[in-house]
């Protein structure tokens, strides 16, 4: 039975970029490494007052020097206040025309980076968001989820058509390491599914840690991509029913499924062998899924090469390689196993 599911608070998705400083932090060093630079310049003038003079009123006081800093600083100077010793003017040559420079880099980095480069990144990752197609989406990418993409690219899928969906920022890391595309936020929410593009991906793999938030997922694809393959991890048996009603094609029940390889080992020490043959890319075999070619029509399932085919699938009917009535027609779906040196397009 699915537990209730803890409130969230709906935020809208977002593509995760890996950054080594946060952006508070970031600017905070920024905003420091300025005022730094303007507090030695304030220091120079202030010990060596005496070599600065006022046109005003003939006195510097320390908020001239605070007023003659900042408007050096910042521009060549107004000529209320200017050097008259040859030390002043020396330290407005070699100390404060540096800070100068250093302070306009400052706050133009500054501006390029959180408002140009945002502004580009956004840009970008929109561009990026329009051109997905035909690609795979794991939403929860914990221990199950990263495994899924990795063999997903270990089986030849490139890892810019893999989008990973998940609310924490570590796992998003840890995919952006493996060079996959990310999305920030909950799965279960129309909006986020939408950025990773689900009416245009060619699968969907729900991997998160309850059941109950893989069945809200499975329910929100199927709203918005009716036609999409989704398969979802479940690990609790009663949960496997309400997945299949939520839309999914492929349930996988770890608990179940390592039950029923473990007791068809002890039937055969081969057998799990050949199953992880099966469903892993470093085996000596694999299973294929691929519509059926031209040149196969009529022919029998048994008799095709260079796979050794398993199943028929033509729309609801699915014929096994055994039935004598398995013979191939235009548009059916075969399920193969062939050596790995022939997995090209493995499903």
């Amino acid at each position: 039975m699915l537990n209730p599911r803890p409130a969230t608070v709906r935020s809208a998705p977002r593509f995760f970029r890996r950054s080594r400083l946060r952006a508070p932090a970031a600017l905070a060093i920024r905003i420091g490494a300025a005022l730094l630079l303007v507090g030695i310049a304030l220091a120079g003038h202030w010990l060596d007052r005496g070599g600065l003079r006022d046109n005003v009123d003939g006195h510097v006081s320390f908020r001239d020097v605070i007023y003659f800093t900042m408007i050096t600083v910042t521009t060549v100077g107004y000529g209320d206040i200017v050097p008259v010793t040859d030390r002043a003017r020396m330290f407005d040559t070699f100390v404060v025309t540096p800070v100068r420079i250093f302070v306009w880099l400052i706050f133009l980095g500054t501006a390029y980076t959180f408002v140009l480069r945002n502004t580009w990144e956004r840009w970008r990752m929109a561009a990026a968001q329009r051109r997905l197609n035909n690609h795979t989406i794991v939403c929860g990418f914990g221990a199950t989820g990263a495994e899924a993409a990795a063999e997903l690219v270990r089986r030849g899928c490139p890892p810019a058509e893999i989008v990973v969906v998940d609310e924490a920022e570590e796992p998003l890391e840890a995919a952006l390491e493996l060079g996959l595309a990310t999305v920030h936020g909950d799965g279960t929410h129309n909006a986020v599914l939408e950025a990773a593009g689900i009416k245009r991906a060619r699968a969907l793999i729900i991997a998160p840690n309850r059941d109950d938030t893989a069945v809200l997922i499975a329910l929100t694809a199927r709203r918005l991509a009716p036609a999409v393959p989704v398969a979802v991890l479940v690990r609790a048996a009663e949960n496997e029913d309400l997945a299949r009603d939520a839309g999914a094609r492929i349930i996988v029940n770890p608990v179940s499924f390592g039950g029923q390889l473990l007791a068809g080992s002890s039937m055969g020490a081969h057998i799990s062998d050949y199953v992880s043959d099966l469903v892993t890319s470093h085996g000596r075999v694999a299973l294929k899924e691929r519509p059926v070619a031209g040149g196969e029509i009529g022919l029998h399932l048994r008799d095709i090469r260079p796979g050794q085919g398993l199943r028929l699938y033509r729309g609801e009917r699915i014929l096994g390689f055994w039935e004598d009535d398995a013979v191939l027609q235009a548009g059916d779906l075969v399920v193969e196993i062939v050596p790995q040196t022939a997995r090209d397009g493995l499903a």
